[in-house]
């Protein structure tokens, strides 16, 4: 029996540890190749498998009435290793879906390493791959290294566009005053793991709310490198002060809104809230929701301990940046994720252009059964139906999104093609979520796949 040739996996983040596991589920040998600890990033700071740098959520588990909590569903139909891991370390978080940072990364390498189909390899692709790979998944994600980068522009001759995300500060929770702070959900809304009081809050009046604004405004910020100065900020991963500067009442109305919140202290909804969400699975840590900043180390400290709260606050981490690197996806692949001007190399996670773990992870899931596919000779595969969330992201990101003025995206409704335009609202949603779902069985088969 001829043996079946592997399929390279470049990238140990969450898409390429997708792509990597759903080749293996298929029966074909995987060489996944991660560059740490050989080389380091400004972001990560284990050498772990599928760590996790900017936030330990994965957005709403709604699976009803949220774009995201759909896609959730459709993955785990689909034997996703991601949403396994994350299921089995998910911490409380009201509707979202949270994870223990460490439990989660270490849960995914070690299914990954004691896959006898799996070889990780920790190696640095220098360059465009060997012309002798002649299947490859690049899932480099927003780190991708400067060597590889650079050969990805000269082939496919155009400028890889790139813009700062920023990473939330992490507090220790036995330093928050919960004389001043308390426990609450909005709407005192549950989640997976959670019961309706999930999240610290901490209450501004209007007199601290413009206090704090002026001070994030005036705070001495991270100075950018003459190469970084024109590199712009993805909109869903703003700085808390570039928000800020926008209007003095924009994170009123943004991260620090304080609808479906009662201070129980008070009896009333307070001016602005300040929400803290549970980073890990001891419950020790937790991060600011919504305060990616850019403010210098000292800065932050001063400026965050202005928060009612917060005064004593102790720092696991403190806020940063890092540089994310995307393609312009719409031109250059193809349905298949394929490079249409080389189709050895396909291409996953965020520098596709999507935006957001869970929607990374999913794109390296259909990249992995692509490869999969050809690698077995069963043909190219249809792609998901436009109609499921895992079709709609494909669609946008190889098609549907404008070439001109492409920017990375999240999954949400308005990729899907619409329903009866009588039905509105929240039944809108149910609407398309129903039909994605069954959509998604048809495409599987009938059946779906275990992790």
């Amino acid at each position: 029996m001829t043996k079946v040739p592997s399929v390279h996996v470049i990238g140990g983040g969450l898409a390429g540890c997708e792509a990597a596991w759903q080749i293996a589920r298929a029966g074909v040998p995987a060489i996944l190749h991660e560059m740490r600890p050989l080389r380091a990033t400004p972001a990560h700071t284990t050498e772990t498998l599928a760590e996790l740098v900017c936030s330990n959520s994965f957005r709403s588990d709604d699976a009803e009435t949220n774009a995201v909590g759909l896609l959730h569903a459709e993955m785990r139909r689909c034997g996703s290793l991601i949403m396994s891991a994350a299921d089995t370390h998910k911490v409380p978080a009201g509707s979202a879906l949270a994870v223990d940072r460490v439990g989660f990364a270490q849960a995914v390498q070690d299914a990954l390493t004691a896959d006898p189909l799996i070889d990780i390899r920790r190696e640095e692709v220098a360059g465009l791959p060997p012309e002798d790979w002649d299947s490859v998944i690049v899932a480099t994600g927003p780190l991708t290294s400067p060597a590889l980068a650079d050969g990805i522009r000269r082939l496919t001759g155009e400028d890889a566009l790139a813009f700062f995300d920023a990473i939330a500060p992490i507090v220790y929770k036995d330093s928050v005053d919960l004389s001043k702070a308390w426990f609450q959900s909005r709407y005192d809304k549950a989640g997976p793991g959670g019961d309706g009081a999930d999240y610290i809050n901490c209450p501004l009046e209007r007199d601290g709310y413009y206090a704090f604004v002026d001070a994030l405004l005036a705070g001495e910020k991270t100075e950018f490198k003459e190469w970084e100065a024109n590199t712009p900020y993805f909109e869903g991963c703003l700085p808390v002060e570039i928000m800020a500067a926008r209007g003095v009442e924009t994170l009123r109305f943004g991260p620090m809104k304080p609808v479906g919140l009662t201070d129980p202290r008070t009896g009333r909804r307070p001016f602005a809230v300040v929400q803290l969400r549970q980073d890990n699975a001891l419950g020790t840590l937790y991060n600011l929701v919504g305060f990616q900043t850019k403010l210098k180390h000292a800065e932050q400290k001063r400026v965050l301990r202005m928060i009612p709260g917060l005064e004593g606050a102790e720092f696991a981490r403190l806020g940063g940046l890092h540089r994310n690197t995307f393609i312009n996806s719409p031109k250059l692949l193809d349905r298949s994720l394929s490079l249409r001007s080389q189709a050895r190399l396909r291409f996953a996670g965020q520098i596709t252009g999507v935006e957001g773990y869970v929607e990374s992870a999913a794109i390296g899931l259909l990249a992995g059964r692509f490869a999969a596919a050809e690698r077995l000779g069963t043909g190219a595969p249809p792609p998901p139906p436009p109609t499921t969330a895992l079709g709609a992201l494909l669609s946008h990101i190889t098609g549907g999104g404008d070439a001109k003025t492409f920017q990375p995206m999240n999954a949400n409704f308005g990729l899907f093609p619409p329903v009866d335009e009588r039905v509105k609202g929240t039944d809108r949603k149910r609407a398309l979520s129903r039909r994605a779902l069954a959509d998604l069985e048809a495409w599987l088969g009938g059946k779906a796949i275990a992790a």
